[in-house]
């Protein structure tokens, strides 16, 4: 398994995901956003920050970096990719996701644990994983996920929501809601469930130095389930 982590003018979380996924003992290539390259990458992931500065809407002109043209090619064939914060709302802007990222309900920037509950029982993230209640970081401002009726219950239908928003016990109430998103929804995948997207960071609460090895426990369900 090679991963590779696209770097977007404003990306700052990449060296927090190839840190990650280098404790996992995995290799890691870090890809600018002008190339045209994967160089042999398995999975892709898109991290958070601010790409290009936020201008315009979150992930709206990094969706059309050129490397993009590459990720989406990825993803098309059945490729592994995910987006984490800024790199969901890359993946919601290329339409790679269904559903939009919105302006917190607070109009605020939140920065703070949250606990995740996940939700799928065969998507790559979340099949094995076996608690109620994971312990995440969060750090945005537009993370309010929303879309419209049919496209929500087809996200239900299909096992495509990866993880809730809960409370410590694993309980999906309004109070643990941190944004504002529909149904309480902090992450999702795509029909074919092979592209993740998610708000929370599990990327930085992947270190023992951190005090939290939640995160951990979710990334390394890809290496569990892909390397089986």
């Amino acid at each position: 398994m090679k991963f590779g982590v696209v770097v977007f003018p404003g990306s700052n979380c990449d060296q927090d995901a190839v840190d990650a996924l280098e404790l996992m003992d995995q290799e890691v290539v870090k890809l600018w956003h002008k190339d045209h390259d994967l160089q042999g990458c398995d999975f892709i992931i898109l991290p958070g920050g601010f790409s290009y500065g936020d201008y315009l809407r979150t992930g709206s002109v990094a969706r059309f970096s050129p490397i993009m043209n590459e990720v989406i090619a990825h993803a098309n064939r059945g490729g592994y990719l995910m987006g984490i914060c800024n790199g969901f709302q890359v993946l919601a802007e290329a339409r790679l996701v269904p559903g939009v990222l919105l302006r917190n309900a607070n109009q605020q920037y939140i920065c703070k644990n949250i606990y995740l509950s996940p939700q799928s029982p065969d998507a790559l993230l979340t099949a094995g994983l076996d608690r109620p209640a994971y312990k995440i970081p969060m750090a945005h401002g537009e993370g309010r996920f929303f879309a419209d009726a049919d496209t929500l219950k087809s996200l239900n239908d299909n096992g495509q929501v990866l993880f809730r928003y809960c409370d410590e016990t694993g309980a999906i109430t309004d109070a643990a809601n941190p944004n504002g998103s529909l149904e309480n929804i902090a992450g999702i995948t795509n029909k074919g469930k092979n592209v993740f997207g998610m708000m929370p960071h599990p990327e930085r609460a992947a270190d023992p130095a951190l005090g939290n090895m939640d995160g951990r426990l979710i990334l390394d369900q890809i290496l569990k389930t892909v390397l089986v």
